[in-house]
């Protein structure tokens, strides 16, 4: 088996082709558009035809992206290397410094060391997923910094001006300000500041009406991917997409197990002599991580739920509360990864592209 580490960067990616004991065996740098994607590819399979050949790249989504697309499309096998592996294969090196061929290398050797790394795989449906449900948080984001200027500008017009708690996402309260700005009356000095804060009314409007529809699409898409999702209490029709788009195919997990580590959820050790503790996991898909931390928090509140009833069992048997909330989230994996894994729920017919 040949291991091909890549450091990409967004105008070169350089690869080191590694043995199965990790010495170098050949080595390219080539551009990072669609013609160097296509040589890399060519010197790969020229180069390396006998056995098995693995490309390990360094877990970098935007810079990344297009390679993976390009390597999954050839029919190559992807795995993401996360840069602490690379930074400590690199550590253990005799070559000292950093640069392209170094990191490539390190990345080869650390996807050599760890055989169970995540597999570079979405089907067309969860990579759809996941960019609108990237795109609408992108577009709640530059709402929010609208809100909070307009907020400012708003009190200084008229200081009584009563905006209810998360109104500016109501489309009903942004008319009604919008409304208020054409009938006032500003004093001189004030006249810019009016104009401003009616432009970015005018603004949080349309992003609300972008935002909403976005909500809707996203919320159809996946009532059709994965139905059974959503029967799960504290799971809408966003935090379902977060976790199938986050997911990218939940056949590449071997047990619900695996999944759980992937979405930091597994628990760690934490035990000294004849102690038997846990602590709470930091690493794993963050974004998965958190649409759990959503489900279980919600669980734990709602009375007559499963989460619930096992989070006050925990509580009841000494455990602190985050150490509660843990086991409920390590609970929730199991359950949303046999969810995910009935046929009813699984997505077919489309090649695997990058994340």
């Amino acid at each position: 088996m040949v291991v091909l580490g890549v450091d990409v960067h967004k105008d070169t990616h350089t690869t080191v082709a590694v043995d199965q004991v990790g010495r170098e065996v050949g080595q390219k740098t080539v551009k990072a558009r669609d013609a160097g994607h296509a040589a890399l590819v060519r010197w790969a399979r020229a180069e390396h035809a006998d056995g098995q050949r693995v490309w390990a790249i360094e877990d970098c989504r935007h810079v990344s992206t297009r390679l993976e697309r390009a390597l999954l499309a050839a029919g190559e096998r992807v795995v993401r290397v996360p840069p602490k592996l690379m930074a400590g294969a690199r550590a253990s090196a005799r070559t000292r410094g950093k640069s392209d061929p170094i990191d490539a290398l390190a990345i080869a050797r650390a996807a050599l060391r760890e055989p169970n790394l995540p597999v570079a795989e979405h089907d067309r449906t969860s990579r759809e997923l996941k960019l609108l449900v990237d795109h609408r948080e992108d577009l709640v984001t530059e709402r929010t910094r609208m809100q909070s200027r307009v907020r400012w500008h708003l009190h200084e017009l008229d200081p009584d001006l009563d905006i209810p708690s998360r109104g500016l996402d109501r489309l009903r309260v942004l008319d009604r300000l919008q409304s208020r700005l054409q009938d006032f009356h500003p004093a001189p000095e004030s006249e810019m500041v009016a104009r401003i804060a009616a432009e970015l009314l005018a603004d949080i409007r349309a992003v609300t009406v972008r935002v909403n529809a976005l909500e809707r699409e996203i919320s159809q898409r996946v009532e059709r991917v994965a139905p059974h999702l959503q029967t799960l209490p504290g799971v809408a029709g966003l935090t379902a997409a977060k976790i199938v788009g986050e997911v990218a195919n939940m056949t590449r997990f071997r047990s619900e197990a695996c999944f759980a580590m992937h979405a930091g959820v597994a628990p760690i050790p934490a035990s000294s002599g004849r102690t038997n503790r846990h602590r709470l996991a930091r690493g794993g898909n963050r974004q998965l991580n958190a649409a759990l931390h959503r489900i279980a928090v919600t669980q734990a509140r709602m009375p007559n739920t499963l989460g619930h009833t096992y989070y006050q069992r925990r509580i009841a048997l000494g455990n602190t509360k985050m150490e509660a909330m843990r086991a409920l989230k390590r609970r929730l994996a199991r359950v949303v990864f046999t969810l995910l894994t009935t046929p009813t729920t699984s997505t077919t017919g489309s090649r695997p592209v990058a994340a």
